[in-house]
């Protein structure tokens, strides 16, 4: 949203909410701003058929499924989570011909899991609208 003034918020707090609440929003905010990634993509003309994921926090399937359903595309997780290191020895290893071409790289991909969207659409669209709400309160000149 490229706003300097913006300011993290968590809406909906009570005295009820738990730790466990708000490390669940944080994580949902990720598929969230990834949603929105997506939607400004496709304001462009791009429509990701899929997206691959690497990293930890992919480690959890709850998660995973999260954002699958959220951006409405299919997830795939690698059997090797943590592939930025990877990348780079992969980029090295073609520079000194050990690999001869990026389609060689690729073979050394593997599927550990598919995510696909399992949401209701009205469900996803009434978090999203809920997000939307939330990016509004944040971006507020009256906050």
């Amino acid at each position: 949203y490229w706003d300097a003034n913006a300011r993290g918020v968590l809406c909906g707090l009570t005295r009820d909410t738990s730790p466990k609440e708000i490390i669940r929003a944080t994580i949902e905010s990720v598929a969230y701003q990834t949603y929105d990634l997506f939607d400004a993509m496709q304001h462009d003309g791009l429509k990701p058929r899929l997206v691959k994921v690497d990293g930890g926090m992919v480690m959890n399937n709850w998660f995973s499924q999260f954002l699958s359903d959220i951006i409405n595309t299919k997830v795939l997780r690698p059997k090797v989570q943590e592939t930025t290191a990877l990348g780079a020895a992969f980029m090295a290893g073609l520079q000194i011909g050990v690999y001869k071409s990026l389609k060689d790289i690729s073979k050394n991909w593997h599927l550990d899991k598919n995510f696909r969207p399992k949401i209701a659409t009205k469900k996803r669209k009434l978090l999203l609208k809920e997000w939307s709400v939330a990016i509004s309160r944040t971006l507020s000149k009256n906050n």
